[in-house]
C-alpha cells in the first residue's frame, strides 16, 4: 500500500495548482502585450532602410553586451572556484594580529582553520 501512497503523492506534486495557472496566464498576457506593438511597428516601418552607421552601431552594441555578459560569467565562476563567495569568518583580536603578520607556522594554522570551516 505504501507504493500506492508514494505514487499518488508524486502525481499530486506533479499537478499544477490554480496559482501556477494564474502565473502562466499573466506571463502570456505580458508576452502578448509586448508582441502587439512590436508587430505593429514592424508593419509600419516596412520598406524603411537604415544607414550603414546604424548597422555598425547595432553590431558594436551586440558585441559589447556579449563581452560584458561573458566577462561577468567568467568572474562568477572564478570567484566561486577560488572561494571568494564563502561567508566571512569572525576573528578574535589574537587571530587578527596573527593574520596581519603571519609567520610560516601561523599561515599554515590559519589556512587549516579556514579549510576546516
Amino acid at each position: 500500500m505504501k507504493a500506492v501512497t508514494n505514487k499518488s503523492a508524486q502525481a499530486k506534486a506533479n499537478r499544477m495548482g490554480v496559482g501556477s495557472w494564474v502565473v502562466i496566464i499573466v506571463l502570456l498576457l505580458f508576452l502578448l502585450a509586448a508582441a502587439v506593438p512590436i508587430y505593429r511597428s514592424w508593419r509600419l516601418g516596412n520598406g524603411a532602410g537604415l544607414p550603414l552607421s546604424a548597422y555598425i552601431a547595432m553590431a558594436l552594441g551586440i558585441v559589447f553586451s556579449l563581452g560584458v555578459g561573458f566577462g561577468l560569467m567568467a568572474l562568477l565562476f572564478y570567484s566561486s572556484r577560488k572561494g571568494y563567495d564563502e561567508p566571512p569568518v569572525l576573528m578574535d583580536e589574537s587571530e587578527r594580529a596573527e593574520s596581519a603578520n603571519p609567520s610560516t607556522e601561523n599561515a599554515e594554522q590559519l589556512r587549516g582553520h579556514h579549510e576546516s570551516q
